[in-house]
C-alpha cells in the first residue's frame, strides 16, 4: 500500500475534524431524541498517511473517527480506489458498526448513505468531503443542505480551479474544465462571479477577481441555495510555500455546530507554517 505524504496543513485539517467529531458525538449521544448519529468519510483513503515533516505515520480521518469517544452509532467510509478500500476494511476489521463502500462518492452518498440519515427518522450525520480536485457534484451539497440532518466539512479546491478554470482569458478554458466547475458549483453562475469587466483601450476586457470574492460567493451559495443555516468563514489551507490549496468549509443546519467550528477555525487560523 502506497500511503500519501501530507504536509502541516493537512495535519491541521485532521485535528480540526477530529476535535469537532468528538464534540459532535458527545452532543448527539446526550440527546434524548436522536436515535443514531453517523460519521461519513467520502474520500476516506487507507486510514493513515505519512507526515512529510517527520516521515512517521499519522492516523487518517477514518481512523481518527473510529477512536472518537463516545463513538458514533455507525460509520460509512467511501473510496474509489480498490486498494484503499481493502486497507480500510482491514482497519475496520471486527467492527459491525462500519460499512466500507467502493465507488464514486457522488453516487454512493445519494443512493446508499444519505437515505440512512433522514431528519424524520431522528438520525443525524457528520460528513467529510475532502477531494483533491473539484469533483464533488453540487447536488451532493444541495441534498445534504435540504435534509436538515447532515453537517458537512468540505474542501473547496481553489488551486485546481485556478489552474484549470479561472484563467486570465476565460474564452481559452477547455469546455471539459468549465463543465467540471459547472458540476461543482451547480450551474454556470460562477462565470459572472469569477470575472469583472473593465474598460480597455478599445473595448471592455474581463479580469479574474480575487480568490476571496469567489470563496465568499460559494459561502453564500451554501447558505442561500443549498439551505445550510450556518456556514462560518472557511479556513484557508496552504502548502509548504504558503499558497492556498483549498478552503475548508463547514456547513450545518445547527447554530451550535456552526459556533463550535467557528471557534475551532479561529484557534488555527493565524498559526504559522509549523
Amino acid at each position: 500500500m502506497k500511503y500519501d505524504e501530507i504536509g502541516y496543513w493537512s495535519e491541521v485539517k485532521l485535528d480540526i475534524v477530529q476535535k469537532y467529531a468528538s464534540a459532535y458525538s458527545t452532543i448527539m449521544r446526550a440527546s434524548p431524541v436522536i436515535r443514531q448519529h453517523i460519521y461519513i468519510d467520502a474520500f476516506a483513503g487507507p486510514g493513515k498517511h505519512i507526515a512529510r515533516r517527520t516521515g512517521k505515520f499519522v492516523l487518517g480521518s477514518p481512523s481518527n473517527a473510529l477512536n472518537v469517544n463516545p463513538p458514533f452509532s455507525a460509520y460509512h467510509f467511501i473510496d474509489l480506489d480498490g486498494g484503499r478500500v481493502e486497507e480500510l476494511r482491514r482497519v475496520a476489521h471486527g467492527r459491525s458498526d462500519v460499512k466500507v463502500h467502493e465507488g464514486d462518492c457522488n453516487r454512493v452518498l445519494l443512493d446508499d448513505v444519505f437515505p440512512l440519515c433522514r431528519y424524520q427518522d431522528f438520525c443525524r450525520a457528520l460528513c467529510l468531503l475532502d477531494p483533491y480536485k473539484i469533483n464533488v457534484d453540487w447536488n451532493v451539497l444541495q441534498i445534504a443542505g435540504s435534509m436538515g440532518s447532515v453537517e458537512v466539512f468540505y474542501n473547496f479546491m481553489i488551486m485546481d480551479a485556478n489552474m484549470n478554470v479561472f484563467w486570465k482569458n476565460p474564452d481559452k478554458v477547455a469546455p471539459s474544465q468549465a463543465a467540471r466547475m459547472d458540476h461543482a458549483w451547480g450551474d454556470r453562475s460562477w462565470r459572472e462571479i469569477a470575472y469583472t469587466k473593465k474598460a480597455g483601450l478599445f473595448e471592455e476586457i474581463e479580469e479574474k477577481v480575487e480568490n476571496r470574492t469567489i470563496v465568499q460567493a460559494f459561502q453564500r451559495r451554501l447558505h442561500e441555495v443549498a439551505g445550510f443555516k450556518y456556514v462560518p468563514d472557511p479556513m484557508p489551507m496552504r502548502n509548504s510555500k504558503g499558497a492556498v490549496i483549498y478552503y475548508l468549509f463547514f456547513a450545518s443546519p445547527n447554530k451550535t455546530g456552526g459556533e463550535i467550528v467557528a471557534d475551532i477555525f479561529d484557534s488555527y487560523r493565524n498559526r504559522g507554517m509549523g
